[in-house]
């Protein structure tokens, strides 16, 4: 299992079961407009910390900014119900237009 595949599905077990202490719990315990509106204030905050790291053109930083972004944005797709089959098909649908 890819690493990307791996991070999804712990994703969805800390969604499911919510562990004591589990930041991905926390951003999907309330309802659901406070969840999404948690989840996408992350990746809003994220998103401007990307943009950042590349304005200033540090590697490390933009790996490091991407990775916090790409886990919101699975954290967000796991909550709405997409499954991680699901957002590779729409890559593979993409690559043959």
């Amino acid at each position: 299992m890819d690493v990307l595949r791996e991070e999804f599905e712990i994703i969805k077990d800390r969604i499911k079961n919510k562990p004591e202490g589990s930041y991905t719990a926390y951003l999907t315990t309330d309802d659901n407009k406070k969840a999404i509106n948690k989840i996408c204030e992350k990746i809003g905050e994220e998103t401007t910390e990307v943009i950042l790291a590349a304005k200033d053109g540090i590697k490390e930083d933009i790996i490091y900014e991407c990775a916090d972004l790409i886990y919101h944005l699975f954290v967000l797709l796991v909550y709405s119900g997409v499954e991680y089959e699901e957002l590779l098909e729409e890559f593979e649908r993409r690559r043959k237009k």
